[in-house]
């Protein structure tokens, strides 16, 4: 086992959050060490889900728009001018039960006194086979970042939740036709968001189905959508496809360590970045299931970044009185 320097903080994970916060507090002379993630991982892989987007165009400061990995690469560069250092691995156990808080890298342990969490959520999927190589071309996981993309054509929504009917719902204002297919014969979602859907004469039901094959290689031309009763396949030409059947956050390392609701996202104390252990903190997706934007993790980022060195102050005043 390596034991490595001793560190004020340390962020784990590498999103807009985890960056954000990398810079806030690099920038404070904590020289934060950010464990990003692992290249290989789906999950947490380094800078988080804006490496699978390809435009983003409603993040401030870009009017012509930037690709998700150009603009996690440059919040990357802006957190190392500062001095925060990164490692590219991903973090694989932690004991915050005392001071200072430890975090393992396989047989590579790293201590600090402050931590924050970062490691973000991600869109479940359908599983098929090309269906990561489609999103951004086609397939979508957030109709608020990409439902402008597709105005003026027939789009469809996986899902029968309430996220499902409101991803729907915002995509009327740009497609001609929105079909949700839902595989049960009725929807999860609350009573007011099925008549909100039932009402909107843009939104179609398509029930008892499943989506079983994408078409397209470089772009998402049409799907396979199966009755789930008959067996029966149909071939559906579509200019684009939301999945919107949840999110997961990655917070199985915290697990019996850190509060968390039933859905397994972070539990912050409200108006701050704390968790339930005095110095661990949280930002981004992994505690934050209703805007998941780029920006608002962002700005939770330096949140964390400035309530992590405030507490880090605070400990110093009462220790050196």
């Amino acid at each position: 086992m390596t034991t490595h320097p001793h560190r004020k903080v340390i962020i784990i994970g590498s999103g807009p959050a985890g960056l954000t916060a990398a810079v806030y507090a690099a920038r404070a002379s904590l020289t934060p060490l950010v464990i990003e993630g692992e290249p290989s991982s789906t999950s947490d892989q380094p800078g988080g889900q804006l490496m699978l987007t390809t435009e983003v165009e409603n993040f401030p400061g870009f009017p012509e728009g930037v690709q998700g990995p150009e603009l996690m690469q440059r919040m990357r560069d802006q957190a190392a001018r500062f001095g925060a250092e990164f490692l590219t691995e991903k973090a694989t156990n932690i004991d915050f039960s005392g001071h200072p808080h430890r975090v393992w890298v396989r047989d590579d342990e790293y201590t600090a006194d402050a931590i924050i969490v970062s490691t973000g959520a991600r869109s479940l999927m359908l599983g098929l086979p090309n269906e990561t190589s489609l999103i951004g071309h086609g397939v979508s996981t957030c109709a608020t970042c990409d439902g402008f993309f597709f105005r003026g054509q027939e789009i469809a929504v996986v899902g029968g939740g309430d996220s499902a009917i409101e991803e729907a719902s915002f995509l009327t204002k740009f497609a001609t036709k929105v079909t949700i297919i839902h595989r049960r014969d009725k929807f999860r979602a609350s009573k007011i968001m099925q008549e909100r859907a039932f009402n909107n004469p843009k939104i179609t039901v398509r029930w008892n189905s499943q989506v079983t094959q994408l078409f397209g290689e470089k772009k998402l031309e049409a799907i396979e959508v199966t009755d789930t009763n008959s067996g029966a396949t149909e071939r559906v030409a579509l200019g684009g496809l939301f999945v919107a059947i949840g999110h997961r956050p990655n917070t199985d390392l915290f697990a019996g360590v850190l509060d968390m609701e039933d859905t397994g996202y972070l539990v912050t104390q409200p108006g701050s970045t704390r968790t339930n252990v005095a110095g661990v903190f949280a930002c981004g997706d992994v505690q934050d299931h209703t805007y998941r934007q780029a920006i608002t993790a962002a700005g939770s980022g330096c949140m964390a970044a400035i309530d992590a060195e405030r507490w880090l102050e605070h400990q110093h005043a009462t220790t050196s009185k």
